[in-house]
């Protein structure tokens, strides 16, 4: 469907080539000191044309506000944010308007509504995120008020991987924006961004890597069974566009390891506090938050528009050509960086509510 969360709950809306992209946000608590200008930030780390390694597609994705805000502030009641599309080129698909194109959600769409919007995906396109974002960085306001923070970057294009654990990382944001792939390591980043761009000029994509990692996450949020907080982050990470592949801590490397390795030892701290001396678990056991850093990865897939002619077959079963038009992203890893933390956000702070009463006040002072 088109919401997701149970306490926080967003409902996203629009398509690539409408009027409007939006989001409504639910159970968000009142109280909650709203910062319209953050939240057009994290909408401008988003946004398509930043650099010659992202789409040319031109839009301000100029966030309004429609409800739920008042002197500054959350009233408890629905959030609204939509921002309006300016540069959609719908011509510009014209050409696929009986076609499906390979790897995209063409044929799906048709399959299992009987119509699609060909205009840039419509529904499918990779254009609702921005909704997400949007609604992402009311959650990041609010787990700021307990501390939580989240923090993702590219750690991976293609073949060429970030070697360095994100501990001996400068995660802030000053360090992973100073270059536009947002990789915090600059050597790499270089690297990253003349692959990138040695596949632009070669009329194709590449995949790639985010990495993310949440921390002061309080111990106890997540459920010990069906709706485990790793099993959550799973599911929002893979219903992002292009998105391949999850795993958390150790993830599949985990698997050469015995036990007697791989376990996590517990000891109390200075400040009587429980904790781990190592973090394979990657801050989850059980399904449960233990205190530690949470960290995961996401793994994209090259975008499946390329600018080169592709075979395929139209509605009719016919084989044709599909020309390469348009404008799309030649790797998609570095506009996803800010969507990742924001996902993670929202299923943070549904867990966090899920443990506390609806009033920021009440939220503030106590733990789960």
């Amino acid at each position: 469907m088109n919401s997701y969360g149970k306490y926080f709950r967003i409902t996203t809306f629009g398509e690539s080539h409408g009027v409007a992209v939006g989001v409504v946000i639910d159970g968000c608590p009142a109280g909650l000191p709203f910062d319209l200008d953050f939240v057009q930030r994290e909408m401008d780390r988003r946004r398509p044309g930043q650099s010659k390694i992202t789409t040319q597609r031109q839009e301000g994705d100029v966030v309004q506000v429609l409800s739920g805000i008042f002197e500054g502030h959350t009233q408890g009641t629905p959030i609204t944010l939509a921002v309006w599309n300016e540069d959609q080129r719908s011509k510009d698909y014209s050409h696929i308007a009986d076609k499906f194109r390979p790897s995209h959600a063409d044929y799906t769409y048709q399959t299992k509504y009987g119509t699609r919007d060909y205009r840039g995906g419509g529904r499918s396109s990779a254009r609702e995120t921005l909704a997400r974002v949007a609604a992402g960085s009311v959650a990041k306001m609010l787990l700021a008020q307990v501390g939580v923070s989240v923090h993702a970057y590219v750690s991976q294009v293609g073949e060429l991987a970030l070697t360095k654990p994100y501990h001996e990382l400068d995660l802030s944001l000053a360090s992973v924006e100073q270059n536009m792939v947002r990789c915090p390591d600059p050597e790499t980043a270089a690297q990253m961004i003349a692959l990138i761009d040695q596949t632009r000029l070669d009329r194709d994509t590449i995949g790639g890597v985010v990495s993310c990692v949440v921390k002061n996450a309080p111990p106890g949020l997540g459920e010990p069974v069906f709706d485990k907080l790793h099993a959550e982050l799973g599911k929002a990470m893979l219903s992002i566009n292009a998105v391949k592949g999850f795993e958390y801590g150790s993830g599949f490397a985990g698997v050469a390891l015995r036990g007697s390795a791989h376990n996590d030892a517990f000891y109390t701290d200075e400040q009587g506090r429980v904790r781990t001396r190592s973090n394979h678990s990657g801050g989850i056991q059980g399904g449960i938050a233990n205190g530690e850093d949470i960290y995961f990865r996401v793994a994209f897939k090259p975008v499946a528009t390329i600018m080169q002619d592709q075979e395929s077959v139209d509605q009719a079963g016919q084989t044709v050509t599909v020309s390469g038009k348009g404008r799309h992203d030649p790797c998609v890893v570095p506009r996803a960086v800010p969507i990742v933390e924001a996902m993670a956000a929202l299923v943070l702070a549904d867990f966090y509510l899920a443990s506390h009463l609806n009033r920021l006040d009440q939220v503030n002072h106590q733990t789960p």
